[in-house]
């Protein structure tokens, strides 16, 4: 099943449990979602449906967690726990994320099949890494990883 109808099929049965707090975060996935989709109707190439959605759901994911920092920082524990609440309901639909063994692991076969030699191959090797792992890879983290391996 496509991650799309997931979505909409978590929306109607959190409908039917009456689970407000899951409602209010599935409809705000979906809200997201559809905003892209009026982004992209005048893209010339549009992405994979799935990819689509992940990428939504990764953005979401990551503004959450910003969120939940600035809020526990502030000392408003009852912001950041609505932010936690919401951001596990994202997490649910996110693809299974690689550890960072996995990561190294990708980045390391990435440089020997490019070639990748210093600082200044940077921008492929991260290109190659988001086209093969995209969806599995917090590319925030992967970046940082890249420059490890290639520094």
């Amino acid at each position: 099943m496509a991650l799309r109808d997931t979505i909409k099929s978590a929306q109607i049965s959190a409908m039917k449990a009456g689970e407000k707090d899951r409602l209010a975060a599935v409809r705000l996935i979906l809200a997201k979602i559809k905003d892209k989709d009026i982004e992209l109707r005048t893209a010339s190439a549009l992405p994979e449906d799935d990819a689509l959605v992940v990428d939504v759901l990764q953005k979401m994911a990551k503004q959450r967690r910003e969120s939940i920092g600035m809020y526990e920082q502030g000392g408003r524990q009852e912001l950041a726990d609505v932010e936690k609440a919401e951001l596990a309901v994202i997490e649910e639909f996110l693809p299974q994320q690689m550890g960072e063994d996995d990561v190294k692991a990708a980045i390391a076969s990435i440089i020997a099949e490019t070639g990748a030699a210093g600082m200044k191959d940077m921008g492929k090797v991260v290109g190659a890494l988001k086209a093969k792992h995209g969806t599995q890879i917090d590319m925030g983290k992967a970046s940082a990883l890249v420059k490890a391996a290639l520094g």
